[in-house]
């Protein structure tokens, strides 16, 4: 990171900005920091003004005590005005929905594309959302960060086995180091469900997208978002999953943000 910015409360929120036109900043998901959209912002930097940023508590920004959603969508704005004073948003998983609640809450923003956000559209998923905040509550209070990871990687559905793997493998130093903020983006998450009252006060244009090779609940769950906010579209990447490619998405966005 090139810059930092400093939010309402005083915490320090680093970001870097990469090529030219209008301005766009991407909002990371859970497990993650700014470089994880770092690529996708290489691949948008031909036609647009790509930010990344590390959200609070990871990666080279700070984090102040206690935790409140409110501070993250602070954090967001003041990203925002230091790349101008407004901006269209980029967010992926539970970045997206972190990206819709700024948006409604009137962080100055023209255009809002989200991809794959991970609401629960099942109505027996209620208890287990409910369960894994209670458990990750429990092992991020008794300092058992490898166990947060591993309620959060088995609430994706990530084989048992893959997580065994990914316990041994040398990424998972990195996944624990973040691991106190997979708080932070369950209180973003809420209860799961798709928040209709509030993205009904999204008053500017949204583009909800989802992989035509991922489960179907996350295609339902962008629709439902599309659906929801007065001016929404809804698109499918086909061959995509919720890793998809930054060159499958970036003439999608481009096309979208009018770059």
């Amino acid at each position: 990171m090139d810059k930092k910015t400093l939010s309402r409360d005083g915490t320090p929120i680093a970001l870097q900005r990469t090529g030219t036109g209008p301005v766009v900043v991407l909002v990371s998901g859970a497990m993650s920091t700014g470089a994880t959209v770092a690529p996708l912002a290489a691949a948008l930097a031909p036609g647009c003004t790509a930010v990344v940023y590390d959200r609070r508590g990871r990666g080279e920004s700070g984090d102040t005590p206690p935790y409140a959603v409110e501070r993250e969508v602070e954090d967001l704005a003041a990203v925002v005005e230091a790349a101008g004073g407004e901006a269209a948003l980029y967010g992926i998983s539970s970045g997206a929905v972190l990206a819709l609640r700024a948006a409604a809450a009137g962080v100055p923003v023209r255009r809002v594309a989200v991809y794959e956000p991970p609401f629960e559209v099942r109505q027996d998923r209620g208890a287990e959302r409910a369960r894994y905040s209670a458990e990750l509550d429990r092992a991020l209070a008794e300092g058992r960060r490898g166990d947060a990871v591993e309620l959060f990687l088995r609430l994706t559905g990530l084989a048992e086995q893959m997580i065994v793997n990914a316990r041994h493998s040398p990424m998972w130093p990195g996944l624990e180091a973040v691991a106190p903020t997979l708080a932070y983006d369950d209180a973003v998450m809420g209860d799961g469900t798709v928040p209709e009252a509030l993205l009904a006060s999204v008053a500017v244009p949204v583009l909800a997208l989802a992989g035509g090779a991922s489960p179907a609940p996350m295609r339902e769950a962008a629709g439902r978002v599309a659906q929801a906010v007065p001016e929404g579209t809804y698109g499918v990447l086909e061959g995509q999953t919720h890793a998809v490619e930054p060159e499958a998405l970036a003439p999608v966005l481009t096309d979208f943000y009018g770059a």
